[in-house]
């Protein structure tokens, strides 16, 4: 990539995070009454629902502590990451130290989920809250969570993560676990100095990924497999996320790039390849949001639509690619994902992205959070994607 690009795009990413969707957040979400943030939002900011959704919560606390650490020093970023983390120390655990799904506006707990994604969330929010504050007990608490989390993994209790299916009759396992335990370690790693034993537990975790999940003779990366990473043929268990699998990537080339690991780069821009060319809908553009591995009609009846964050994934993931490898089909992969994002997603007269798209591109729901959708994707993407454009430019 030419240098006058790297600086037309500095100035893009810059101004689509600083100006059009961080201020949305800000003046919509923050909940000043009774702490946390608000994430139903419509277009213009408009309170849809007020429950809370814990690992939202965790995203936006982790967000704005992110900002504050790595793009400038600001209070009130500083300021609103505690305000997240208050509410979630108070408010997000029962009495087993179990998070919650969702509670209400003021905290009430509503629903409890046998997934784990609200800890691990939780976890890199209090690293980088930590980081951010000089908070020492927050980071404790963090490692502490993260071991248990890891637990819920390698020694599952029933009682607290009981099984999706009955494993007696149809024993699986997901890709999304090992995943977010990456990411999760890869930021503690960041924020504290014990290495070690977060660089062993990553290998662990990618070698589980490359050998059970990653089918090479079919060029994918599959959701769920049996606990020896066989496939299951139901159409659950042929469901690919193509956005998954990106995000997969894009983790594993930052590992490669933390260690040297040439061979694992290879293997990561793989996966970026082929989720790339099987998920790429040459007649509307944009990333399917599902596919079934033999070409069925997929599980997900919203497969062929186009949700935001796979886009955000393919951003990051594509640049950082053609960063690390020099590659040009990795920068024209990037330019291709980055004309269809800006101009089907982001809403520059409102702020912030529209997060669902019908197949042909336009909009199908115009609200601006869900249950689903917060401040996280977007805002890491174009962060990430700044940052690493300054690098491009030394």
């Amino acid at each position: 990539m030419n240098k006058s690009r790297i600086i037309e795009l500095k100035k893009i990413y810059r101004k689509e995070l600083l100006e059009n969707v961080m201020p949305f957040w800000e003046k919509y979400s923050i909940d000043r009454e009774y702490g946390g943030y608000i994430h139903y939002l419509g277009t213009k900011g408009d309170v849809v629902g007020d429950d809370k959704m814990i690992w939202l919560e965790a995203r936006e606390c982790w967000i704005f502590a992110r900002l504050y650490n790595t793009l400038e020093k600001r209070p009130e970023w500083l300021d609103l990451a505690k305000h997240g983390y208050d509410f979630l120390r108070k408010y997000g655990f029962d009495s087993r130290g179990k998070m919650y799904f969702s509670v209400t506006r003021e905290g009430l707990p509503l629903r409890m989920r046998r997934y784990y994604f609200s800890e691990t969330f939780m976890i890199i929010a209090a690293a980088e809250y930590s980081r951010a504050s000089g908070d020492k007990e927050a980071m404790e608490f963090a490692r502490q969570l993260f071991e248990k989390t890891c637990g819920y993994y390698f020694n599952p209790d029933p009682e607290l993560v009981p099984p999706k299916v009955d494993p007696a009759i149809r024993p699986m396992t997901g890709h999304s676990v090992p995943m977010i335990l990456i990411a999760t370690a890869q930021i503690l790693r960041e924020c504290q100095d014990n290495t070690d034993e977060y660089n062993d537990l990553i290998y662990k975790l990618k070698d589980i990924i490359l050998t059970k999940f990653v089918k090479p003779e079919y060029k994918v990366l599959m959701e769920t497999v049996a606990p020896d990473g066989s496939i299951i043929d139901t159409p659950e268990g042929r469901l690919l996320n193509p956005g998954h699998a990106i995000e997969t990537s894009w983790f594993l080339m930052e590992e490669s790039r933390y260690r040297g690991d040439s061979e694992l780069l290879a293997r990561a821009c793989e996966l970026l390849e082929w989720s790339f060319e099987r998920g790429w809908d040459r007649e509307y553009g944009g990333l399917f949001s599902f596919l079934d591995l033999k070409g069925y009609p997929p599980e997900k009846m919203e497969w062929d639509m186009k949700y935001w964050w796979p886009h955000n994934e393919l951003l990051y993931a594509s640049l950082l690619a053609h960063y690390l490898t020099g590659d040009e089909k990795y920068e024209k992969m990037f330019e291709t994902a980055q004309k269809y994002s800006f101009e089907k997603f982001s809403d520059p007269l409102n702020g912030e992205w529209f997060g669902y798209l019908h197949r042909d591109g336009s909009v199908a729901m115009e609200v601006k959070g869900t249950m689903y959708k917060g401040a996280f994707h977007v805002p890491r993407q174009l962060l990430y994607t700044y940052l690493l454009l300054e690098k491009m430019e030394l």
